[in-house]
């Protein structure tokens, strides 16, 4: 049964969320080139990376729908694998301050969820301040 997972996992394709190609390991350029700041550029980093994770077929990752095997040892060490990958991306694209704050994490999920909820803000001036201006065009 290893032998059959192992052959398995060699022969996952480009298609596969499990599935890493050698760049997605060796590469030290980040995934995007946008460093997350905070609220003020949260919008732009989640969309830049929704857009790169998507290119490589990791958005399972982020979102919860490529899930550990629980049955198979070696699927489930393949997703470990490709969840760290995720996640160092992840950690990549964040400033200094954000970076301290999440290197103890093991979960690019978890990670996500944590930045969208802190930092995935609309600021209440800057509402007012874009209706004010709606307001005055004539």
């Amino acid at each position: 049964m290893g032998d059959t997972t192992l052959t398995l996992i060699n022969k996952l394709d480009f298609g596969d969320p499990l599935y890493l190609h050698p760049s997605d390991t060796t590469s030290g350029t980040p995934i995007i080139s946008i460093k997350l700041k905070g609220t003020e550029n949260y919008n732009i980093w989640s969309r830049s990376m929704l857009l790169a994770l998507g290119t490589k077929n990791k958005l399972g990752f982020i979102n919860g729908t490529c899930v550990k095997s629980l049955t198979d040892a070696n699927l489930a060490s393949q997703w470990e694998r490709c969840n760290t990958v995720v996640l160092s991306w992840m950690l990549g694209t964040l400033s200094e301050e954000l970076y301290n704050g999440q290197i103890f994490s093991t979960s690019a999920l978890t990670v996500w969820n944590d930045l969208k909820e802190t930092y995935d803000k609309i600021d209440g001036y800057v509402i007012f301040d874009l209706h004010q201006k709606i307001n005055n065009l004539k």
